[in-house]
């Protein structure tokens, strides 16, 4: 698999996604992965908001999730079937202002695909829309998908034997977070101003209709439930 980061200039609020990307991608191979931070999707759809001081961002956070949980440093929320903290709200590059997340990944992904087919004259292309998120006991980020289309995001084992013979009956690979994790790791997190990446040969699947759902887990049957109940400080 190869991943290249993509530097460009600074994008601004307001700015049209579609223009920027070709603006900085003068061609894009056939079977690759086009990886697009979700910060200038945000951007482009005017998701931002002046930093009006605590009180008002713990509210805008409150309005933003699901479910939203004081702690010591960060609200823990629920946003979009996914937990992440403080729904997602940004102020890392974001001028003093509040970085919301887009309106819908999955649709931005699907739209940008179809253009970008179009522009290029490519039969197969992947988009995914990525932000960082933290794993609990675990320090640092790592890269995951908020949306994406043109590929197969779940990959599945079940049924499948190992190289000994035994079958699999639960395992599943997050093919998306997979590769939006090695691209965020390229982008980076700071002043590298590469908010896109491609990705050329990595083991996917291509399809044109994908499963906005195959990812989520009902908290019911999500493995880590009953134990987060019971952990203690």
């Amino acid at each position: 698999m190869i991943v290249k980061a993509i530097k460009t200039k600074i994008f601004k609020e307001g700015d049209n996604l579609f223009s920027f990307i070709v603006q900085h991608l003068k061609k894009i191979p056939e079977d690759a992965v086009l990886i697009v931070t979700s910060k200038i999707v945000s951007l482009s759809e005017g998701r931002v908001v002046d930093y009006q001081g605590e009180a008002a961002k713990i509210e805008l956070i409150k309005s933003e999730s699901d479910l939203a949980i004081p702690t010591k440093s960060v609200w823990l929320t629920v946003k979009d079937k996914m937990v992440m903290a403080s729904a997602g709200i940004d102020e890392s590059n974001a001028d003093g202002k509040l970085i919301l997340l887009p309106k819908d990944s999955f649709k931005t992904a699907s739209i940008l695909r179809l253009k970008l087919k179009k522009q290029f004259k490519l039969k197969q292309l992947g988009i995914i829309i990525t932000d960082s998120r933290t794993v609990p006991l675990r320090a640092g980020t790592t890269g995951v998908s908020l949306g994406y289309a043109g590929l197969q995001g779940l990959k599945q084992y079940r049924g499948q034997k190992d190289i000994f013979g035994r079958k699999f009956e639960f395992a599943r690979v997050s093919v998306v977070d997979s590769l939006a994790a090695a691209a965020v790791l390229e982008m980076g997190e700071g002043d590298e101003r590469c908010p896109l990446a491609l990705i050329k040969e990595a083991s996917l699947k291509f399809q044109d209709r994908i499963n906005r759902r195959e990812l989520d887990i009902d908290l019911e049957e999500d493995m880590y439930a009953p134990f987060f109940a019971k952990a203690k400080k």
